[in-house]
């Protein structure tokens, strides 16, 4: 007899997302839906405005994500307008662009998704001595591991758990049997995780040094970038130069390791090794190095035949919303993409509770809409983006850089190359990302050095003729994986705007012939060995570092005005 499980919502990830799943009586997943359970209306909002507008208002898309979508739009409007900027303006867009990886990759590690594989009542048992000689056996200069402060962290979180509350670490699943890591070992991760709150404000100082702030950096601009004054202070280069460098360290010392000992630990755990999600790859060219390099190149790879990777071909992009809350279902280019909202909700039926337990709960109608996230697909097919997606293509394309630390990892590990086609892999090639930046992203900053001594433009000139009409995009890799900005400008205003997020790619819904995106086939075969404690659904999904407010926004569904605001706006000449 099958059972339906609803995990709503999913927790440490950005933004708002529900699964749903039907186990056999032998607890194993046969069928899986993902829900967004909010709306996006960005693009709504973005109609009638100048272009040049476009990424103020698309970095609000997120609150993490917020320089992704924000060099989106303001490059989607270049591509528009045929600007090209200046080197030193792409350079430096290069560089805030590493700081965002480099804060985003270990972030979601370590506060989000680590402790998926990390058992934080287990690291309570450890002997610190004992963990400080573990941690050489994954880096030959371990990162926080001596037993002075490794005690130190277990006294910190005894205290938490004296208190009958493990503050942070509290509300999880402690003591699952899918858990592998022995109790020094994860008190190493524990340290990290600690360490990795500290790093993470060095990042963002990163972010700030040429951005202004961080969130929601203000000094791109179509045409180039603003922040002239920090890019010939030397004093200002010197400070970003020395934040990399920290945080590059912690890369190669502590997140790279841990991901090692992660690897070796989890080898033979089926929940995270075979589940492959789905088969289709995409990602796209990203990073720009210098006046023709770039760390990562585009690709799609069908059916995991890493032996033929596929030139992109922009034209086979489309989205559809057959099951999705949306008025018009066909198969659209985002060049003619609509958003017009078709809530239809939920139903009552049984499922199993907390307790294991049947309750009733409200969800989905499987024959119908249910799902705020629209189903992107390339030549029809669904695609699986992110980490995975791009490490594998640069991978298969012989991309030196890459391959360099796909096989220092896989001698590391002693793991096989068809390993990376899993929860495990998608974890662990967003480490590889992350190392691969930082290993190579200062090449970037170099290169801007030198060509300071040279040339000093920082942006293009450009003039927006209002009797014309232009079409352009932005396509590239973030984070999370492929993100594309669609823009149609008419009049000197935007005539339309469509946004396809990573998140878009993997979370979507099934489509009309019944394809399901990556995050509900990645749960399709699993076997759950506790339904009152489905970690196994939560760790699978926290592996694409779901970005749901990316995918989605907030809507009132009996159609009642939320706030209405006017803002004065002052034209300076």
């Amino acid at each position: 007899m099958s059972k339906r499980i609803v995990v709503d919502p999913i927790t440490r990830i950005e933004g708002h997302l529900r699964v749903e799943v039907v186990v056999d009586d032998k607890n194993v997943v046969q069928e899986a839906y993902s829900t967004a359970t909010l709306w996006r209306g960005i693009e709504k909002i973005l109609k009638g405005r100048d272009p040049r507008d476009a990424g103020f208002f698309t970095q609000r898309i997120c609150g993490v994500c917020t320089f992704s979508h924000y060099k989106a739009g303001i490059m989607a409007v270049e591509d528009a307008l045929g600007i090209k900027p200046p080197l030193n303006a792409t350079l430096t867009r290069t560089l805030m662009n590493a700081a965002l990886f480099l804060h985003d990759h270990p972030v979601h590690f370590y506060q989000l998704h680590a402790l998926d594989y990390v058992d934080i009542v287990s690291a309570l048992s450890a002997d610190p001595k004992k963990a400080a000689d573990e941690a050489f056996k994954y880096a030959a200069i371990p990162y926080a591991c001596g037993a002075d402060q490794l005690t130190l962290v277990k006294e910190r979180v005894a205290a938490f758990a004296k208190r009958g509350n493990l503050g942070p670490f509290a509300n999880a699943y402690w003591g699952h049997s899918t858990y592998h890591l022995t109790p020094e070992q994860n008190l190493i991760a524990l340290s990290h995780y600690l360490e990795c709150l500290r790093i993470q404000r060095t990042v963002a100082q990163m972010m700030a040094i040429f951005g202004s702030k961080q969130p929601h950096p203000q000094s791109l601009t179509v045409g180039g970038v603003t922040c002239v004054m920090d890019l010939l202070d030397p004093a200002r280069l010197g400070e970003y130069l020395v934040k990399f460098q920290e945080t590059a360290d912690f890369i190669n010392r502590a997140y790279y390791p841990d991901l090692v000992m992660a690897g070796k630990a989890y080898a033979n755990e089926g929940s995270v090794n075979k589940d492959f999600g789905v088969k289709n790859l995409f990602t796209y060219k990203e990073f720009q190095t210098g006046a023709n390099d770039w760390l990562f190149d585009s690709g799609i790879i069908l059916n995991g035949d890493i032996s033929n990777v596929i030139e992109v071909d922009e034209s086979k992009i489309a989205e559809e919303a057959t099951r999705s809350w949306y008025q018009d279902n066909a198969a659209l280019h985002p060049y003619e993409g609509k958003t017009e909202p078709n809530y239809t909700g939920f139903k009552d039926a049984e499922t199993i509770g907390p307790d294991g337990k049947p309750v009733m709960s409200k969800v989905i109608k499987e024959d119908g809409k249910y799902s705020w996230v629209k189903a992107p697909r390339y030549d029809g097919k669904p695609m699986q983006v992110g980490p995975l997606a791009n490490i594998v293509v640069n991978y298969a394309k012989k991309n030196e850089k890459v391959g360099a630390v796909v096989e220092k990892f896989l001698k590391d590990t002693g793991l096989p190359v068809g390993a990376v086609f899993s929860t495990l892999g998608r974890t662990a090639t967003r480490m590889l990302e992350a190392k691969v930046i930082a290993d190579h992203g200062l090449e970037a900053f170099n290169n801007l050095v030198a060509n300071l001594k040279v040339d000093q433009s920082t942006c293009a000139t450009y003039t927006i003729d209002k009797n014309k009409t232009y079409r352009g995009r932005y396509i590239g890799h973030v984070p999370r994986g492929t993100l594309s900005h669609w823009v149609n400008v008419k009049g000197g205003v935007i005539e339309n705007y469509q946004a396809i997020v990573p998140s878009t790619w993997n979370a979507s819904p099934k489509d009309a012939a019944g394809q399901r995106g990556s995050y509900e086939e990645c749960l399709v075969g699993m076997k759950i060995a506790d339904l009152s404690k489905p970690l196994e659904i939560i760790r699978a999904i926290h592996s694409y570092d779901p970005c749901i407010a990316c995918a989605v926004h907030v809507m009132d569904t009996k159609g009642n005005e939320l706030g209405s605001h006017k803002v004065a706006i002052e034209q300076v000449c």
